[in-house]
């Protein structure tokens, strides 16, 4: 899975590379490419995996993974802001705006996004009607019903009289970070026209898995491993799966959520072997 992992990164790589080529030559540019540089890639291997699944190539998935990857890039970006969750560090670097200027920061955001949904347009994605629900089913995961909708709800929690309970940072949790896992791991099956329901069953658990690992390894974990700030979460009195569920009680139940991921994988047999792995990996890695 790893080797895998690291083929996936190198191709997403040059697809956004390529992608952004053509662009005019300046700071939007710079920064946007900036912003696209490094992570880990969870979210392309599920797409590309996802259609492997269903007999799709890597030529196939490949806009797919890019565009996930341009999207989450404009996420991390817009988040970071002082007016959002004010991190000066991310991936081991400087963030955007810290790089740049806030406004630069915000403009290579909006562009990425943009980006994202041309990917989705490339023919090589598959026939028109396939596009076109990629493309619908993007915005949804990541508009005013998802990803967007749950940073709005983080916000808020900030300065809510009641902190968060489980129930809610679950709710909160699975819009912010979850949708876009979601529509990641249901690509493939998008794609071919084939029934999404195993894999988004799949992704929802993993989605809290990976944000319960997040949540711990800002208690546990160091900034040059993680490459971000850690330890935020507790000077800012915020709840998470940590402060709720104990360290012990969030690392049993993150590794409940994985058992439940590899479940769902059951209709796919040994060829998702792959996301298998990736299952355990989110709740193991140190970054």
């Amino acid at each position: 899975m790893l080797d895998r992992l690291e083929e996936v990164k190198a191709q997403v790589q040059a697809a956004l590379d390529a992608a952004m080529a053509g662009l005019p030559a300046g700071e939007l540019t710079d920064a946007m490419r900036y912003a696209c540089t490094g992570g880990k890639r969870i979210r392309a291997f599920l797409a590309m995996e996802s259609a492997r699944l269903f007999g799709l190539g890597d030529n196939e998935s490949l806009p797919v993974a890019a565009a996930v990857e341009a999207l989450h890039a404009y996420s991390l970006v817009h988040d970071d802001l002082p007016s959002m969750d004010d991190d000066d560090l991310r991936r081991g670097l400087p963030t955007v705006h810290v790089q740049w200027s806030e406004a630069t920061a915000i403009l290579a955001g909006d562009a990425l996004q943009s980006l994202a949904f041309a990917l989705l347009t490339e023919p090589q994605a598959g026939p028109a009607e396939a596009r076109l629900a990629l493309v619908r089913g993007l915005s949804q995961a990541v508009g005013g019903r998802g990803m967007v909708w749950g940073q709005a709800l983080d916000i808020a929690a900030e300065t809510a009289a009641v902190p968060l309970d489980l129930a809610a940072i679950t709710r909160l949790q699975g819009a912010k970070t979850g949708a876009l896992i979601q529509f990641a791991a249901t690509a493939g099956a998008v794609m071919a026209g084939q029934d999404p329901g195993p894999l988004a069953e799949y992704a929802r658990s993993l989605g809290l898995a990976f944000q319960i690992q997040d949540d711990i390894l800002d208690v546990t974990g160091s900034e040059a491993e993680t490459g971000k700030r850690t330890g935020k979460d507790g000077a800012a009195n915020k709840a998470t799966f940590v402060s709720l569920l104990g360290l012990e009680g969030a690392q049993a139940q993150a590794r409940a959520l994985v058992r439940d991921a590899e479940c769902a994988l059951d209709p796919y047999g040994e060829a998702a072997g792959n996301l298998r792995q990736l299952a355990r990996f989110v709740i193991e890695r140190d970054a």
